[in-house]
């Protein structure tokens, strides 16, 4: 076997078979280009140099001996960890090459430069250990990767550099930690073409939700430049959220949620000062636009689905677009380790007991809460006087952090995204973690008693002070099976991933005006109206909301739709109803310019609410927004199963009103499967129950309202509250008749209100009523089923 064809591979040779001869970095790459060429995939052109490469190397240079003793004196204690790596990484740079094997690496340069038509081309240079990337060792870029390399004299220094970095001192330590003998574990240097992403973008993508293990999506990360700055949490990238199943739908674009970043900084080519990358800021342009066009957003989203086919497993990837020639390529791709590896049968969840003043927010990583006190470090030189449970609170994160990380209770960071060093670490350990605030090193101060909370959505939140909270772990797999639909009561996007592993089968409640609230915050009407708004600061909020939309109307139905999208993806394709918006009058002035276009009303409760306002000349502009919304949801993304549901509808007419509204609005009852529901919620509706059932596909009771225009009980009301209960027998009455007549009608019937996730035992009414459907807040879900398994024994034999 001649030198080169037992230390050099091109990639195109390589298979998954070949982990220990190229690391699994390498070996994925190659497994890639030979398998996935036919799906499109492209990957840059390349080779590796292999583990008998390394090893020749070291025994070269008489280094295995020196090593292993370096290696002994630390186990012993008379050498520290930092001494032990810098000194094992010295040895290693300082050795020479051996003729064969530099001629080796020389001449597979030299035929990459001729394939790619170049006399010298820029490569990646990236480290692949033979025990990096399999599913059970995890904490993958340990060793180093040296972009922008040019010329054979500068290729063979980075090799080097790449084998000196087996020896990092995070790398020692998790081997030490993970039990692999150091010299049984070799290094491959994998030699890409250089992808000119410097003049385009980069990022990072997976396979699954990274938070929740929702396996029904692709993240997308994306930054201008480089690469690493999305890894390395440097920026704050894009985001983008693909729903998989409607990917190869014809004209369907199932991009559920696309969030601008910052992207403050980007990554791009040097050639000063032994420099080959440098970060520049970029321009107010870079940081207005996205990284990728939707059609580039499905296009990975399309590879990382064939991809995650091929390994059969959830997988990470890293993907780059060559700004010379608009193509995108997958750079790197290996299992994911953290979400694909949970106990599906069981779920843990958290929540806070108490409230507290919120002096942060940014993304939340995972859904643990932690409390404990602040540890502001900002460089990895300060990491020695970190103690063990506070709450780290640092600019960002690299792989030299992960010893305390593993300490930590708690990571907040200034800057970084969901897929980057101190998001993906802390998931992996378990850890919560909130990035990307933006200012946690400067406005959180050492031994500061603070908590840290992911447990309430998308939005990380940092509350000063100790608060209490609980942790519950619930076991899926002891389940009994029952017949009555159960259904997930939900209020924000970020929610619904949370809880899809519950046995439910829908979503009986969406609230829109949760959305409008709080991913939107102004009034539809002053987006319409604005150039005529006259509050100056409502003005200047609304044009900071808006300021990457030329539409301000089309701001509150990207928002809108994207909300609802991430609702209706979780449970698809089970039926997910979205309310339209009830807020009441007061309600709807709070919002961002809302006072100049609502009344103001003695008894909102019973006033200008619901399916009223949607056909009325004060609100049917903004009504017209809500079904852009929903038609957007429904025709563009192709979530089909989403339901409409109309609130408050007092009369007939009313609601005869309202069904041509929507229909002028392109939602037409029956058309492209548009089904329309009513709420069941004020007598009128139970006494007609028959009448509006013609007009409608389902009920929906909501036993608030109900109980409260039944017994004439105002629900807010603190005097009255003994009064207020869903368990009086005239609400129990007036249930049992609109259940029946619907039963008559076979119209659809389930409840959405709050009574049978309080009371166990109104739940058991409501199915021996012969209720379709309960749909139940998640935390209530486990309960019910077990309460309605003995109820459906007893009455449905």
């Amino acid at each position: 076997m001649s030198a080169k064809s037992k230390t050099i591979r091109r990639l195109e040779e390589l298979t998954n078979q070949d982990v220990a001869l190229v690391g699994g970095k390498n070996a994925s790459l190659g497994e890639m280009i030979r398998t996935l060429k036919a799906e499109g995939v492209q990957v840059p052109d390349g080779f590796a140099t292999t583990a008998a490469a390394y090893r020749i190397f070291l025994q070269d240079n008489d280094l295995d001996e020196k090593i292993r003793l370096r290696l002994e004196e630390y186990r012993k204690g008379e050498k520290t960890l930092h001494q032990t790596g810098e000194a094992i990484r010295r040895m290693i740079r300082r050795g020479t090459w051996p003729e064969e094997l530099a001629v080796a690496v020389r001449e597979a340069y030299g035929e990459l430069c001729r394939r790619s038509g170049r006399e010298e081309i820029d490569v990646a240079v990236r480290s692949s250990a033979t025990a990096e990337d399999l599913p059970d060792a995890s904490f993958a870029g340990q060793q180093e990767t040296f972009l922008n390399i040019s010329g054979e004299a500068e290729l063979l220094d980075a090799c080097r550099k790449c084998y000196a970095s087996l020896f990092t001192d995070r790398a020692i330590s998790y081997r030490e930690n993970k039990g692999f003998d150091h010299l049984q574990v070799a290094l491959s240097v994998g030699v890409q073409k250089m992808v000119r992403s410097d003049q385009a973008g980069a990022g990072v993508m997976f396979s699954i939700d990274t938070d929740t293990g929702f396996p029904h999506v692709v993240v997308i990360d994306a930054a201008w430049g480089l690469g690493e700055n999305v890894v390395q949490g440097t920026v704050n990238p894009d985001a983008y959220l693909v729903f998989k199943p409607l990917l190869d739908k014809p004209g369907m674009t199932p991009i559920l949620r696309k969030s601008l970043g910052s992207k403050e900084k980007k990554m791009v080519y040097a050639r000063s000062a032994g420099q080959t990358t440098r970060n520049v800021d970029t321009t107010a342009k870079e940081r207005r636009g996205f990284v990728l066009s939707n059609d580039e957003i499905l296009q990975l989203a399309r590879w990382a689905v064939a991809i995650e086919k091929h390994y059969g497993r959830p997988m990470d990837m890293e993907w780059a677009k060559d700004g010379e020639t608009g193509e995108l390529f997958i750079v790197q791709a290996r299992p994911e380790t953290v979400q694909s590896r949970k106990d599906a049968g069981v779920l843990t969840s958290y929540a806070l007991k108490e409230s507290g003043k919120v002096l942060l927010t940014g993304l939340a990583i995972g859904e643990a809460i932690a409390a404990g006190r602040v540890q502001v470090i900002k460089s990895a030189s300060e990491i020695e006087r970190f103690e063990e449970g506070g709450i780290l609170v640092t600019g960002m994160t690299d792989p030299d952090w992960v010893p305390i990380m593993k300490k930590a209770a708690g990571i907040i960071t200034d800057h970084g995204g969901r897929t980057s060093h101190a998001a993906i670490v802390s998931r992996e350990l378990g850890i919560a973690a909130v990035i990307g605030t933006g200012s946690a090193t400067s406005d959180l101060k050492d031994g500061q008693e603070i908590t840290l909370s992911c447990a309430e959505g998308d939005q990380g939140k940092i509350y000063e002070g100790i608060l209490d909270f609980e942790e519950t772990e619930v076991n899926l797999d002891d389940l009994p099976e029952i017949k009555t639909q159960i259904m997930l009561n939900i209020a924000s996007p970020a929610a619904a991933f949370r809880w899809w592993r519950l046995p439910c089968r829908g979503i009986g409640l969406a609230r829109m005006e949760f959305i409008i609230n709080n991913l939107i915050q102004a009034h539809p009407m002053a987006l319409l109206k604005y150039d005529e708004l006259e509050d100056k600061e409502a003005r200047q909020r609304i044009r900071e909301l808006t300021k990457n939309y030329d539409d301000k109307s089309e701001y509150f139905v990207d928002q809108l739709a994207q909300g609802i999208a991430v609702i209706a993806a979780s449970q698809y394709p089970d039926p997910v109803i979205v309310r339209m918006s009830d807020f009441k009058t007061n309600e709807y002035a709070d919002l961002i310019g809302g006072r100049q276009f609502e009344f103001s009303e003695e008894n909102p409760m019973l006033g200008f609410r619901g399916a009223s306002r949607y056909y009325s000349e004060h609100y049917r502009a903004g009504f017209a927004l809500e079904c852009a919304a929903i038609r957007r949801v429904r025709e563009a993304m192709g979530l089909t199963n989403l339901v409409v549901m109309i609130p408050f509808c007092r009369t007939l007419k009313e609601a005869d009103r309202v069904l041509e509204v929507l229909a002028e609005n392109g939602l037409v009852r029956g058309q492209q499967g548009l089904e329309v529901y009513v709420m069941v919620e004020i007598p009128s509706n139970v006494i007609l129950a028959e009448q509006f059932a013609e007009r409608f596909d389902g009920f929906s009771i909501g036993s608030n309202d109900l109980t409260q225009l039944t017994l004439g009980v105002d629900r807010d009301s603190a005097i009255l509250k003994e009064l207020f209960d869903e368990r009086d027998p005239a609400v129990m009455a007036t249930i049992a008749q609109v259940i029946r007549a619907a039963n008559k009608t076979g119209t659809k019937i389930g409840i959405c209100g709050q009574a049978p996730s309080d009371y166990p035992e109104f739940a058991a009414f409501l199915v021996e009523e012969g209720i379709d459907s309960i749909s139940l807040n998640p935390d209530s879900v486990i309960g019910i089923i077990r309460r309605l398994a003995q109820v459906e024994k007893r009455v449905r034999r």
